[in-house]
Order: C-alpha cells, then structure tokens, then sequence
C-alpha cells in the first residue's frame, strides 16, 4: 500500500487542478483502510521526495491527534522508536520539523511516563558533540512544549540547567532559537519560587538575541516574545535587569538597517515595561535614555521621493489597511503616550520638553511633525497638568501650525487640535472664538477630492465642536448650512459620510440648539437610511449612527413620535444587511430609542435582545492563523465516521494552529452589545425583566475576554442590569424579585473585587469601581449583607488606595516623592468615591471602624506637596464620607478639621471649592465639638467671600453658612451673616447646595422671622430665578412656594413691596405661581 499512497501524495504536488482532484478522493478512500498508519509509516522511511515525507508526517499527526487511542499497542511502541529513529536521519529541516511535531502529539497522548524514551533522546541529542544533532534534541523538546508544557513541569528544574548549556553555544543560531522557545513555551507553567530561577537568562538571553539578529531577524523578533512572557507572570523578574534590557531594546530600535519588524518588537518591549514598571524606569534613571533614543526614530524622514502612510493623498481604505502595519516612528509615538499614561506629568515633560522644542522650531518639517505627534499624545495622561499650566501655549503652537507651509505638519497639527479637543475639555472649549473659526476656515481651503486630508479635518472638527454646548450657537448657521451642503450636493461618497458624521459630533454639542434643522436633517438622513446600493452601505451605517445620537441629544420632545419607525429601521436593516458595523450602529440607536421610549420599546425587545445575544455569542470574525503546514490540512474531514466513535474525548489542540485573532469590528460590535443592553435594560426596567436573566449569563461570559474594552463593557452593562433589577424590586417589593437581586449581586460583586485586585488594565478597573459605586449609590444595603462582604469591599478599595492591585505596579520600587501618573491619580478617585457609599449603605457606626482604616490614607493625599488633584480628591471624599457617617463622624473632626482649613486657603479653585463643603459637613454633623471652631470658620468663610472669584467657591460657602446656621444658630451673628450670603445669591455653579440653601431660609423664618422679613427683596429675587427651573429638586421647589405662601399670608405687605422692586416679568411670575391677584 505504500507505493500507493506515495504516488497518491505525488499527484497531489502536481500543477494540475484535475490530477489534484483525482487524488483527492483517491487518498480520502485510501484514509480508511486500515493499514493506513503503516503504509504511512512505510513512505516516512522510503520516500526519496522530502515534500512526499513532509506530506506523509502531517498526514499522520493529523489520524494519530484523533485516533491514537483505538490504535493497537504493539503498533503504537513501533511508532515511538520509528519516529525517534527517522528525526535523527531525517537530513530536512520541513520534515524534521513535521516528525518533531507528530512525536509532540504521541507525547500528549502517552505522557512522560509512557515514553521515556522520548527524554532521554532529548537530552542524549541536546548534549551531543555534534551541532545539528543539538539543533534536533531541542526542536523535538520546542514542539512538546509547544504543545504541551504541563507535562514537563516535574523536570523543569532539569530543562532550566539545559537551557543555561545550549544558550552558550552561540555559533549554533538554530539551537539559540529552539531554546529561547523552549523557555518561553514553560514560563507560564511555572511557580513562584521557580520563576526566580529566570533572573540568571536574562543576560544570556539578551547575548543570544543578539547573535540571532545577525543570523535570521525573523527568528530573533519571535525570540524576543520570551520577555512578553517574563513580563506577564504575576512575578516580573525583568524588572532587575531593566537597565540591560532596555538598552537592548533601544539599541534594536534605532538601527535603521534592521526590520521595521524587529524594530517595533523592541519598541512595543519598552512600551511594555513602562506600563508594568514604570516606578522602575524612573528609579533606575531610563526615562532620559528611552527619550534620547525615541526622538530620532520619530524625526526620521521617509526615504527618497516617499511620504509616511498617514500623509499619502491615497484613498482612504488603503490608508487604513497601511495603518494597521506599525513602523517604527508609529510605535515611537505611542511609547511616548505610554509614558504620559504611567509617568507623573511633571516627571515626564521636564525631560521631555527640551526634546520636544527644538524639534517644533525646527525647519525640518518631519522634527516639526514629531513635536506635533508628542503634544497630541501627551494630552491624555497629562490631561490635567496641560489644562492647569500649559493648554494656551500649547494651543497656540497647535493653531500655528495649521498654517504651516507644509502639508504633513499641517496633518499632524489637525490630530493634534483633535485629541486636544478630545481630552482637554472643558477649558479647551474656552478657545472656541479662536480655534472654531480657523478649523472653518481651514476646511473651507481643503479640496473635498482629497478625501484623506479632508477627513483629518473633519476629525478635528468633530472633537472640537461636541463639547461644546451653548458656545457653538454663534456658529450654528453656518455649521449646519456647510454640512447640510455638502451632505446634498456632493457626488463624493466619503464627503457624505464625513458630513454626517460631522453632523452628529455638532448635536452632541448643540443638543436643544439643534431643533430648528431638526425637520432638514430627518430628511438628509432619511435618503440615505432607506437605500439600498451597496456603494452607499458606508453613509447608511453613518447615518444609522448619527440617527442615534440626535435621539439622544433632542430627547422626548423631538423623537417619541418617530421612535417606532427608528426602531423597525434599525431591525429591518440588521435583518437585510449582514455587517458588525451595521448591527453595532442599530444597537446604539436601540439604547438611545430606550431612553425616549422606555417602557413602551417592550414590542421590540424580544428581536432587540435576540440580535444583541447572537452577537454575543458569535465566533464570527475570528481569524485563525496557521503554521507552514496549512496546506496540508485538506484532509480535516477525513473519517468522520470513525469519529463518532471517540466524540467523548477531549478536543485536541490542532498543532498546525498558531493563534487566533478577531477581526476588530466584531469586538466593537461585542462591546456595543453589551453597551446597549445595559442601557435599555435600566431604561425599559420592568419591561425588560423577561429577558435579564439570560443577558445576565451571556453578558457575564465577557468579563474574562483578553479585549480590554469588551471586558470593562460587560462589567459596566452587568451593573446596569443589577440597577434595572433594583428598580423593578423598587416597584413591587415581592420576595421573589428580591432573591434574583441578591442572586446577581451574589454573582457580580465578588467578580468585581477579584477584577479590581487581578486585572491588569487600569481603564477595566476603573470601569469595575464605577460599576460597584453605582450599585452601591442606587442599592445599598443590599450590596453589603454582612460583615464579611464589608471587609471584602474596604479590603478592595484599601488595596487601590495603597497603589497595591495588579494594575498600580504593586511590587515597583517606592520613590521619595508622592508624585503619581494622571491615570494612577484617577484610579484612586474612582476607589475613593465608594468609601462614602459604603458608609451611606451600612451606616455610620457600622461603618466607623473602617473608615478610621482609611482616614491616614485620605489624609497623606490631602499635604500641601501633593497635586491638586489629590488634594481635590482627598478632601472630597472626606467631605463627603462625613456627611455619609452622620453623627458618628464627631470622632474624626479632630483629625480632618485641620485639612480642611488648610484647604480653604488652597491656590486651587477645586480644593477650595471641595474644602469649604468640607467645613459645612463638619459643621453640620461634628456635633459641640465644632462650636468652638465657628469664630475661626467664619473667619475663613468671610475672607473667601470678599475676594473669591469662582463661582462654585462662593456656593459652596453659602452652603457652609447655610449648614452652620442650621446646626448652631447661637453660633453665627446671622444679623450680618445672612444678608451678605443672600447677595451671593443665586446659586451659579454647584445647584445642589441649594436643597442646604432654602432649608436655611426656612429655618430662619420659623425661627427668627424678621431676619427673613428684612431682606424679603434679596429673597424674591432669588426665588425668582430658582423657580421653574431645573436648579432646583421638586421638593424644595414646593418647599419654597410654600414659604412665600405663608409671607404673603402674615406679612403682606412687605412682600407686595418686595414683588413690585423686581422687573415686571419677574414679579409677574411670582404672582403666578403664588396665586395672588
């Protein structure tokens, strides 16, 4: 039979489709006989044709993966030594690596203890004296880690000694290679104690790179993954050589003549490091190295006669596909946006400025470039530093550069006005006369053919104009009249699908502003919404999105009336059109239709929940990446039927599989799903009760995804529902409706404090504290059912506090100052914001004990050298947490006080600002303790009063005031007091001080009426200007009508006399409301 099949396999190779079909069915026939296995055997040894024996070796992997248990015993040792003999002869490096790949499957299926043979020819041939036969020894041993690593963790200590030997042998690139597999393929097996042993490969491993470089930079780019590995495990043993490795890493990335391949690798290495070990980098003193070597690569001009990718006039799709290749000036950039994300601001700028300058005074266009590149990436992880210090330098350098001579420095000017817009709201928005003209300008000289600078200004654009509220009103007209425009009259698809999109971006500014374009835009959109071209699908998906988003920005008043027939579009397009982008769009628009609509969406939510499921359970989109074997693998189907009779093993790994990755539009779409589930379920609440369950189990699939931005939205979406779950239990307190809340909470809770401890993304981990402060402000003491669950959660958020989680580099070396990254500083916040929540939930006796766990914490954020960030931070949560503690914060007056005085004196609006509220909370529940601080608190608040100029400053004053005057009238001389607070009055800023506000009001007038009586003027006018609007809750709106009632009833005239000073239309409304004649 083996000559048979040797030339079955031969006319496989043939150029001819016909002959390749013939032995197609030929070797499908010939797979079920019996004697297969040895006929293959047979060509192993005597094929002369090394395509023939390569052929033959995956052949037999592939019927040994799936039926090595129902081969005879006899037959299978005979295969063992077989193999073992034909890898030593086998001259061919393709067969040799086909035979090492099948004797790895034998291994999975017999184990060590059922080959021992198989260790010892591996250490036999890895000792050899001969070199190929070393090469042999540790291809065999890659392949069997490869595919199986755990089954070699009883030897590990063995293989550790080998690896130390072959990465000696430094003439022999191969076995160089083999081995830093090997390595790599066993370190996620390995213990704690055992990863130890790794720190002594460092230096070897860095030596042996090197050498690989200079042999095969394909072979030294996969090497390089070990450090990803080293990296990754819950003990990083790279960081004690940091100041080997990273030199290393710079040195591969600056030399131009290597791959740009291998010169991202070592780029994305550092990246790396900084995210993980970014105390590290700044103790051992590589910021400025890293800096010094990222410039030159990112000033670097393209060769000759080319331009970088991103400013090619090509067309847009090809631009996109050439983006998704990294270079190295690419990557160099986003090194610097790692460091603004992990590096303290002023850290990272004071030896990144001096590079960064020269380069945008440069007369070289690409240094200029670079500069640009570097300011735009550094607006997100020193978001608040830039907007505090820097934003109109910057800006200015920004706007300037819009003018600039050249096209590829105008590019980035463009992406850098964008992510400006994007992360340096709201002060940036302040700049709207100057930037929003130019941008127009700018946009107006673009020729709309040039599609691909067009859309770099439309970027701009967009971010620029979406935050900006009632500052876009100027604008408005010609804003809507260039889109509309371009929107109806262009003949270029891409100007259309810029024009919408822009369109939406200026109704998430605009919002109410918008509705006199209302009826225009519905019919623009609607042309587009209901085609049917394929050429067009792009706008449609645009328009599907931007529909959405007008519904909702404009709310009820303009929507419910369109609602349903959104609603049968979005469906009726999921069902024509099979693409994520589509399905993504039609689901933002359900969740924006759920807050319009709310319980009467329940027509459509069994279609609406089925679509999101399916995209949630969908493999779509997964691309499978094979090894050099794939075109052997036309036989997978082979012997279905004998197949049937082993369904009840295991699955077995395909070993001509490398990896898997997903294509990213079905994870947005994924992410989308979540998403929107998450919403409609809180906004349908009751209507969606029939189908939380499922999504609950579906949704909670994802929280371990290797996505990041799919894992914080199925945290975020599994909080919606345990709200939406609250909300009907709200409405019908039934025990049943309670045990399916306390079973999600049972469920979720634990998941997010394992995530807040484990995760590594401090964007998840963010998303997780947010999502159990939410159920904590909205379910309380549900989400805390005894004192275990309280220690879990103060544990957590202690663990954050002390920078001690998975994502804060916990074992990073602790430098001498506090300064902290941006993004670590937004973490704490986030932990912070639930110490206040917990209390407001169990109580403040309860809870006492461990909020004196917190308070040295709180306060070391709250000295004068930390940021104002955390001073921000710091006396807000302890503002907040005393108000939470009710009476049992008088113990912790003593110790808070002080911060808060200090506070109030603080050059920071926000800390001032969070630091009088403090005073006000200490007031009003520091019990007697606090009587004798009133002097030196008025003291305070006077000073403020006089000279403050922000307007949330002085509100929370007059909240203060309010809470000293309600907790300890004899304390305030409320003669003088009142009247000047009264003229500070209304509230400008912070609104819901004006719940303290009246109540204070109240209370005087009850109690001291004259002193009410006597300034009834300031009052009318203040009540005028609160009344009807939405800065006030309901019950202190009928609160307030209630009070002037009964003036006008026992004091009359004085309030005619205060109603007649006020305008004519003011005192009208008054009039009206009271119900006077």
């Amino acid at each position: 039979m083996a000559e048979i099949l040797e030339t079955i396999l031969t006319s496989l190779l043939q150029p001819d489709n016909a002959v390749i079909q013939q032995a197609t069915a030929q070797l499908k026939e010939a797979v079920k006989d019996p004697r297969i296995i040895p006929a293959l055997c047979d060509v192993l040894r005597g094929a002369q044709d090394l395509q023939i024996r390569q052929f033959a070796a995956v052949l037999l992997r592939r019927r040994l993966a799936k039926h090595w248990k129902s081969i005879p015993k006899e037959q299978q040792e005979n295969l063992k030594s077989l193999l073992l003999e034909a890898i030593q002869r086998e001259p061919e490096h393709k067969v040799r690596y086909a035979l090492a790949q099948l004797s790895a499957v034998i291994l999975r299926n017999v184990k060590l203890e059922g080959w021992p043979q198989f260790i010892q020819f591996v250490l036999q041939m890895s000792h050899s004296d001969v070199p190929e036969q070393r090469q042999i020894g540790l291809l065999v041993l890659r392949c069997a880690l490869d595919l199986s690593a755990d089954l070699f963790r009883s030897h590990f200590s063995d293989l550790i000694k080998l690896f130390h030997h072959t990465l000696n042998d430094l003439q022999n690139a191969p076995l160089l290679f083999y081995t830093i597999q090997s390595l790599t393929s066993i370190i996620p097996e390995m213990a704690g104690h055992e990863i130890n042993l790794l720190k002594s490969f460092i230096p070897k491993l860095l030596t042996a790179i090197r050498h690989l470089i200079q042999s095969n930079e394909v072979q030294a780019c996969e090497a390089m993954e070990v450090f990803d590995e080293m990296m990754e495990g819950e003990v990083s043993v790279i960081v004690h050589y940091l100041a080997e490795v990273i030199p290393f890493c710079l040195e591969v990335a600056v030399n131009t003549s290597l791959s740009d391949n291998l010169r991202v690798k070592s780029l994305s290495c550092i990246s790396f490091l900084i995210k993980l070990k970014s105390k590290s980098i700044l103790k051992q003193k590589l910021l400025a190295p890293i800096l010094n070597g990222l410039f030159p690569i990112m000033c670097a001009e393209p060769p000759s006669g080319q331009m970088d990718p991103e400013d090619q006039e090509d067309d847009d799709e090809l631009l996109e596909e050439e983006a998704e290749v990294q270079t190295p000036k690419h990557y160099a950039v986003q090194v610097i946006d790692m460091l603004a994300l992990h590096l303290p601001p002023v850290k990272l700028l004071s030896q990144l400025t001096p590079l960064m300058e020269p380069c945008l005074l440069s007369l070289n266009p690409y240094q200029r470039k670079a500069g640009l590149m570097c300011l735009a990436v550094l607006s997100e992880g020193c978001a608040d530093n830039i907007r505090n210090k820097h934003l109109q330098s910057m800006l200015k350098v920004v706007c300037e550069a819009l003018s600039d001579e050249s096209q590829i420095v105008r590019n980035a000017a463009l992406f850098a006005l964008g992510q400006f817009s994007e992360n340096l709201q709201p002060e940036i928005s302040e700049y709207s006369d100057t930037v929003l003209p130019l941008l127009l300008e700018y946009i107006s000289r673009v020729d709309p053919s040039n599609t691909s600078h067009l859309t770099k200004a439309y970027y701009a654009l967009e971010n620029f104009v979406e935050n900006l509220g009632c500052k876009i009103e100027p604008y408005l007209p010609n804003l809507m009249e260039q889109i509309l425009m371009s929107l109806n009259n262009s003949n270029n698809n891409r100007v259309k699908e810029l024009s919408v999109s822009a369109m939406g971006a200026i109704a998430n500014g605009a919002e109410m502003l918008l509705m006199p374009y209302f009826s225009s835009v519905m019919e623009s959109l609607k042309v587009h919404l209901t085609q049917t071209r394929e050429e067009g699908r792009p706008i449609q998906i645009q328009c599907l999105e931007t529909l959405g988003v007008l519904a909702r920005t404009l709310g009820k008043d303009a929507f419910l009336s369109l609602a349903q027939d959104c609603c049968l579009l979005g469906l009726g397009l999921c069902d024509r059109v099979d693409d994520p982008d589509m399905r993504r769009c039609a689901y933002s628009l359900f969740a924006a239709l759920s807050g319009v609509m709310e319980d009467t969406i329940s027509v459509h939510l069994e279609k609406i929940t089925t679509l999101m499921l399916l995209s949630l359970k969908s493999r779509e989109g997964i691309v499978v990446h094979y090894n050099e074997n794939r075109s052997f693998m036309l036989f997978d189907d082979e012997a279905d039927e004998e197949d049937a009779v082993i369904q009840d093993e295991e699955e077995e790994e395909d070993p001509d599989i490398e990896g898997f990755s997903v294509e990213n539009a079905y994870i947005d779409e994924k992410e989308d799903a979540c998403e929107a589930l998450g919403e409609i379920a809180y906004n349908a609440s009751s209507s969606f009760f029939p189908y939380l369950d499922s999504c609950f189990k579906e949704v909670f699939k994802h929280i371990d995804s290797p996505h990041v931005s799919l894992r914080k939205a199925a945290f975020e979406a599994l909080g919606q529902f345990v709200r939406s779950m609250n909300k009907v239990f709200t409405k019908n307190s039934s025990e049943d409706n309670k045990m399916v809340l306390l079973s999600f909470l049972s469920i979720l809770i634990p998941s997010c404090l394992q995530g807040a401890l484990q995760d590594k993304e401090r964007t998840v981990v963010m998303a997780i504290l947010d999502t159990l402060n939410q159920m904590l402000r909205d379910v309380k003491e549900l989400c805390v059912r005894d004192a275990e669950q309280l220690e879990k959660l103060c544990v957590a958020i202690r663990a954050v506090l002390q920078s001690k989680t998975m994502c804060q580099d916990p074992d990073g070396e602790d430098e001498d100052d506090e300064q902290q990254a941006e993004l670590d500083s937004m973490l704490i916040e986030y932990a912070g914001e639930g110490i206040p929540l917990i209390a407001a939930a169990v109580g403040g006796d309860t809870f006492a004990p461990y909020f004196a766990g917190f308070l040295p914490l709180l306060l070391s954020k709250a000295k004068p050298s930390c940021s104002p960030a955390e001073k921000s931070f710091s006396v807000g949560t302890l503002a907040e947490s005393m108000i939470a503690l009710g009476p049992a914060a008088i113990q912790f007056v003593p110790h808070i006080l002080p911060a808060f005085l200090s506070g109030a004196r603080d050059e920071d609006d926000e800390v001032r600002s969070n630091s009088v509220f403090g005073l006000g909370a200490l007031a009003e529940h520091g019990g007697q303790f606090m009587h004798q601080h009133y002097p030196k608190l008025l003291a305070i608040l006077s000073s403020i009063i006089s000279s403050e100029k922000n307007s949330r400053v002085l509100d929370n004053v007059c909240g203060a005031v309010s809470r000293m005057v309600l907790s300890h009238p004899a304390g305030v001389p409320v003669e003088q007091v009142f009247p000047v607070m009264l003229r500070t009055l209304p509230l400008k800023d912070d609104f819901e001080e004006n719940t303290t506000v009246f109540k204070c009001i109240t209370f005087l007038y009850e109690n001291s009426p004259s002193q009410v009586i006597g300034s009834l003027k300031d009052i009318a006018r203040i009540c005028n200007h609160v009344l009807g609007t939405k800065e006030i809750q309901p019950d202190t709106e009928n609160a307030i009508i209630l009070l002037l009632r009964d003036i006008a009833q026992r004091f009359p005239q004085d309030l005619h006399s205060a109603l007649v000073s006020l305008p004519a239309e003011a005192s009208s409304k008054l009039h009206t409301i009271l119900g006077l004649a």
